[in-house]
Formats: C-alpha cells, structure tokens, sequence
C-alpha cells in the first residue's frame, strides 16, 4: 500500500474517522458484525447488515484470472473482464447498458493476477431486476462481434499507451528481471501479439473454467436481511459450474542477486523501480514487515526514503516502497523519479537507507508514531458500504479468518522493538537488490548481473529497450 500524506494529517483523518463515527452512528471496526450466510446449495457469504441506506453492495472474487492466461494468449482475463456488461442473455450491448443505467445500478469487473473480481451496486428498490442483470454476467455473457472488437481496440490503444509510460515499463522490466518467464511477469493486458490472438472462443472458454462457484469468495454489505441473501446467493450464483479446469500457477522463483538493469527511453526524468524477495500474507512476520515499510517507504512524508532522498536532498517528487504479496510469489518493492544526472546518487540512496534499516531496524518512536497511525486510521476502511465490502472480501482472499477485523489492530499493537529489528534483518536485502533504471542515459556506474550476447558474439551489459 503507498500512502502519501504528511503525519499531522494522518492524525487529523484518524480524529475525522472518530468523530464521524460519533455524530453519524457509523459503527467502529470492532463493532461491525459480520454474519455467515449460506444459500440451500451452500453458496457462503460474509454480510454486514446496514439497513439506513437503501443500498446494497457486493464484492465478489474468482480463483484464477491473468496468471492462468493460456501462452499465446496473455490479456484473456481482462479482456473478458471489460465484457461481461457488454450483453448477456437476450440483451445485446447497447439494451444491457441502458437496463442498467435505468436501474441506477453499478457493475464491474477487473483481472490481477491470481483472482477474478466483481463490483455491484444497487438500489434496494431495484435489486430484484439488478440481481438478473448480475446474473447474466456471469452465467450468460453473449461477446457479440460488435463489443469484442470495440474493446479489443480500446486494449490496443491502451497497450500503445504503457509503452510510452516510462513507469509501466521499468515495472514490467523489473518483473521480467526478477521472475524470468513466469506467468506474473506476464502484463495482465497482454501485447499487441497476444491480444489480437483471442478469440470469441477463448473468451467463453475463460468463462467456462474461471467463473465457476469452487473459490469463489463473496461478501455483502447493505439493506439485506441473512435469509433475503441466501436465497439471492443462489439466483446470482447457483447457476456457475461447480468447478473448472484445475490448472494452477506455479510457483515463482525469484532472482536472488544485485542488479542495476538500464532501459533506455527518451523522458525528461529517470524512473527507478527497486525490489527484491517479499513476505507472503501468511508469513508469521507479515505484520512486524508491514510497519516497517511503513517507516521506510509507505508512510509518505514521514517515511525515511521521503526524508532522505525529498525532503533534505531535493532528489524527487516521489520515492516510495511496498509489500507485494501474492499467492505465488511475494516481493518487496518500490519506486521513484529523479533527473538523469542524479539518478546514479539516488539509487546509492536508496540501498543505503535499505542498509541502515536492515542493520539497526526503526526508533522506538518511529514504531510507536506507526502504530499509533495504522492502528488510528484502520476505521477509515470501513466508512462505506463498499469499502466494507472490500475490506471482507480482501480478508477472504487472504484466508485471514472472520475476526480479523476484531484482531488487526491488537496484532499491530502486539508489535515489539525486537520484533521490528529483528524482522528488518530479514526482510530487507540491502545487497540484493535488483534496480531497472528507465531514462535517456544510464547513471554513473549502473551495472547489470546478467549478460546477453550481443549479434556477433561478444557480451553486453544488460540493456532493455
């Protein structure tokens, strides 16, 4: 998670949060009761009941999306997730979009690498109709000629587009370096190849075996009663196969060595991508890894890299880090932006205050002001129906169990001044870690770990363009 905001205003938000809850009746975090609901065909969902506002909002996620796209044909899952609202059942594209317009319903979908998610909302007036709608998506998604290649150019468009963003392209070289050829080093849209290659077939396969109820996670939250639910759980969903294809993603395995790779790009500013080997969510340390990039990278203006690198040097506008858990691979990453001739000098930054972490660990009071500030500000991810929703749905995916929302915060008070120094010793690879420099020139002394033999047969250092 990156947040960017300076501490007094942290504090000022956790204040807001409180005294919201206070004139407004939201309930604090340890108060939200969420409820098991399971239809008669054992379909589950996490509900919190909120019946003051006539909404209703769901979340709900699919085992299996980018990182299970067949080679050849990277992008499917997103591709399929910018058409499932583009007709189903008996409406074409342009009928499905104005039922739902007149319903005043939401509803989208979106592919990352290990699940397939959906957003919905809806007026409790309309939810019946609604709920068909939601249905259809799902189980009847018609992919006519028309919308598949209306979308299939907006992809292409927005492909053109990241290879112009110096950003997207240190990312995906950084993830091409550290996880070779595997599947989430893939980009989740594809490329030009790939997406021109899937077809009407591929896309309704990709429903066949993804969309199915085996994982599919659910949670609900808004002005529905636990028996209304149940039987909604089987209208919407009791129709999705049982299972699909057990296709699984393998395990990543990770580079484990320094490196500096250049990637040349004619931009005004030189982009960093920095990373190495993370924690996965179920580690025992996630939590203690979880403050201590908070203190490093993730904590905007009171973070040390910010303090460093911004704020005392005047080296870039952003500098940031982040844990980045998945299901297969974790990694621990960041990023930032600087002019050419100071990129070489903020590269040295950033392993040097990685190095300082590693070996001495936080300040008591950087670890009391980060707790105090994560702790304070967790409310704040409950202040809506959909960010509730959100919130179970993640929690399910994580597979962290329905009292977490009553435990996070007692898990990051638990935290100890031996607890952080011991896992920053850990987490932290100060001589391990692996840099894509994107920019018009590579800074002084940027060097690669990998070689590749250039036309002819001597050698070259590393340079992707």
């Amino acid at each position: 998670m990156k947040l960017r905001a300076r501490i007094s205003s942290k504090l000022w938000l956790c204040s807001i949060a409180l005294l919201c809850a206070f004139l407004f009746g939201v309930k604090p975090v340890q108060a939200v009761e969420i409820q098991r609901v399971k239809s008669a065909s054992g379909i589950e969902a996490w509900l919190v009941e909120s019946h003051s506002i006539p909404l209703i909002a769901i979340r709900f996620s699919f085992e299996g999306a980018a990182g299970l796209d067949p080679k050849g044909k990277a992008g499917l899952a997103n591709f399929a997730s910018s058409l499932l609202d583009e007709g189903a059942g008996e409406l074409p594209a342009k009928a499905y979009q104005k039922k739902m317009q007149s319903l005043a319903m939401r509803m989208s979908f979106s592919a990352g690498k290990d699940w397939f998610s959906g957003r919905f909302q809806t007026l409790s007036k309309n939810r019946k109709q609604s709920f068909d709608l939601l249905r259809l998506a799902l189980t009847s998604p018609r992919f006519d000629k028309e919308p598949v290649e209306r979308l299939r150019s907006q992809i292409v468009v927005s492909i053109k587009r990241d290879v112009q963003n110096p950003s997207r392209q240190a990312s995906r070289a950084w993830m091409k370096y550290a996880l070779k050829d595997h599947t989430y080093a893939r980009p989740t849209k594809g490329d030009m190849t790939t997406i021109k290659a899937i077809t009407r077939d591929d896309l309704k396969a990709f429903v066949k075996n993804r969309l199915v109820r085996k994982g599919l996670k659910i949670a609900v939250v808004g002005d529905i009663k636990p028996q209304e639910l149940a039987k909604v759980l089987d209208d919407v969903f009791g129709k999705l196969p049982p299972k699909g294809e057990t296709k699984q993603i393998s395990q990543a395995v990770i580079r484990d060595n320094a490196a500096e790779n250049f990637v040349k790009m004619n931009i005004p500013q030189t982009v960093i991508q920095f990373g190495h080997k993370g924690f996965k969510r179920n580690d025992k340390d996630f939590i203690p890894a979880y403050i201590i990039n908070y203190i490093l990278g993730g904590g905007g203006f009171s973070s040390r890299l910010t303090q460093e690198i911004r704020v005392k040097r005047g080296l870039t506008y952003s500098v940031y880090s982040y844990m980045h858990p998945m299901r297969k691979a974790a990694l621990f990453m960041g990023g930032a932006s600087t002019r050419a001739d100071r990129a070489g000098e903020t590269v040295k930054l950033i392993r040097a205050e990685l190095a300082k972490m590693a070996k001495q660990g936080p300040t008591r009071k950087e670890l009391e002001d980060a707790k105090t500030y994560l702790m304070g500000s967790y409310a704040l991810r409950f202040d809506t129906n959909t960010k509730i929703a959100g919130q179970l749905l993640g929690i399910q995916m994580e597979n962290l169990g329905i009292d977490y929302t009553e435990r996070r915060n007692e898990l990051v008070k638990a935290v100890t001044i031996k607890d952080v120094k011991r896992v920053a010793k850990r987490l932290l690879r100060p001589d391990g870690i692996m840099f894509t420099i994107v920019g018009k020139t590579p800074p002084q002394g940027a060097k690669s770990t990998k070689e590749t033999k250039a036309p002819g047969g001597k050698p070259k250092k590393a340079t992707v363009n």
